[in-house]
């Protein structure tokens, strides 16, 4: 039995292959929109539906097997790293997403000075700024 075949029954999820292929794409790294995993799952599997992808990663995001992030003015991102509480910087000139660690290390790792009643479990948190390629363009254009 394969690794992701493990983690799919482990969590209580049919192991199918449009599931596998998509373990295997977010198993590369990266934070990948929609269109980029249904491209490199086409690769495994020659056919697979878009709203297949969806549906799979719907699935492997609320067994935790996958993460979804949605950074503003960006389509949603899926990434394998999950349950260790990371965070994210994000590229104004072009997008590129990295994973920062956070430094508290158990979330939430930040509390609201009032959380309005809510029991607050996690705090999402992005990083904003330039990546060393933009801010090299940024310094050639000068």
């Amino acid at each position: 039995m394969s690794g992701g075949e493990e983690l799919l029954r482990s969590r209580g999820l049919r192991v199918t292959r449009p599931r596998l292929a998509v373990l295997d794409v977010l198993a590369d790294g990266g934070h990948l929109e929609v269109d980029e995993i249904t491209r490199r799952v086409r690769k495994r599997l020659d056919s697979v539906s878009t709203q297949a992808v969806y549906d799979v990663l719907g699935a492997l995001s609320r067994a935790g097997l996958s993460r979804r992030i949605e950074p503003a003015g960006s389509p949603a991102r899926y990434e394998a790293r999950v349950g260790d509480n990371h965070h994210h910087v994000v590229c104004r000139g072009c997008g590129e997403i990295a994973d920062i660690d956070c430094a508290v290390g158990s979330a939430p790792c930040l509390d609201p000075d009032t959380a309005h009643g809510f029991q607050v479990d996690e705090a999402e948190v992005t990083f904003w700024g330039l990546c060393p390629a933009c801010q090299a363009r940024r310094s050639a254009d000068d």
